[in-house]
């Protein structure tokens, strides 16, 4: 027997003094509750009621429960109402400052159908990990090497000029000639995001390997600073695809090695954590850049 049920309609039939009407207040068909009221007066063993043809007037066992009834009524109203406010509290998440904001928008739309109402802050990689450390968000999706990561975005370099196909590019390719040794030479571009050991220090050995000059890998100050150089000359930014396609540029995969940006959840309780990690891994993995090949077990 739902005990609280059977309060909530024996309450409201008791108002009234009608089983038609308090069961239409308490918004059930009048035989639902009867049966309740019913089935309440057999758990207790006695009558709450006295029922005649034109009247329902309570019994005097039916008058001492009824305080008590009222007080159980209302406790579960208000533990629902808490229920719905705990579901509605913003839960603050730092996200990286490159995610798109129509998907960001798309990861909040979607989190409410889960029960998470998300308030987004974009931030920078070390940014992302300190504010989690120090609490001042309850999770943050932050920067990791790739093989301990929930998310894994492959990177790449993406110009300006259209390379008429899709075959990988070789770093080595952007070394200066001896007879060309006054042009000026192509540079890659790590953006901030990219400014982690697992991703720039790979470039870097890679550039010194194949014998690029020092100055040819510049950490940007800004995606926008990198973006404008790269669209007005033959620099190259390292980027994901999807990075790429929302700034216009052409992208293809590095010859040399594998890059790819890692991200995972850190946060200060493990239940927070936990929350952000049972959303579809989908709803996190666009925003960062994964397309649907390269989403984690469980993302479609």
């Amino acid at each position: 027997m739902d005990v609280v049920a059977a309060c909530k309609a024996f309450v409201a039939v008791s108002g009234y003094g009608s089983f038609t009407d308090g069961a239409a207040v308490a918004r059930i068909p009048q035989s639902v509750a009867s049966r309740r009221i019913a089935a309440l007066e057999k758990h207790f063993g006695a009558r709450l009621f006295n029922r005649s043809s034109r009247s329902v007037t309570l019994t005097p066992f039916g008058r001492e429960m009824l305080q008590s009834a009222r007080r159980l009524v209302e406790l579960a109203e208000a533990m629902e109402h808490d229920a719905e406010r705990a579901t509605l509290r913003p839960f603050r998440l730092a996200v990286p400052a490159i995610c798109v904001p129509r998907l960001l928008a798309r990861l909040v739309t979607d989190a409410r159908r889960h029960d998470l109402n998300l308030d987004l802050y974009p931030a920078g990689p070390g940014e992302c990990a300190e504010l989690a450390r120090t609490l001042e968000v309850r999770a943050a999706l932050v920067a990791v090497p790739p093989d301990g990561g929930a998310w894994s975005v492959p990177l790449g370099l993406a110009g300006h000029a259209d390379p008429g196909d899709a075959s990988a590019i070789y770093v080595e390719t952007l070394r200066a000639s001896r007879a060309d040794r006054d042009a000026r030479r192509r540079r890659i571009w790590i953006q901030s995001e990219d400014d982690v050991p697992h991703v720039r220090d790979r470039v870097t050995r890679l550039r010194d390997a194949v014998g690029l000059q020092p100055a040819q890998v510049v950490v940007a100050a800004s995606l926008v600073a990198a973006t404008a150089e790269v669209l007005g000359s033959t620099d190259l930014l390292l980027c994901s695809r999807s990075q790429a396609d929302e700034l216009g540029l052409h992208w293809r995969a590095i010859g040399e090695l594998e890059l790819v940006r890692g991200y995972d959840v850190a946060a200060g309780l493990r239940d927070d954590a936990q929350r952000i990690r049972s959303l579809p891994p989908a709803l996190i993995g666009r925003c960062l850049g994964m397309s649907d090949e390269e989403m984690p077990s469980g993302g479609a």
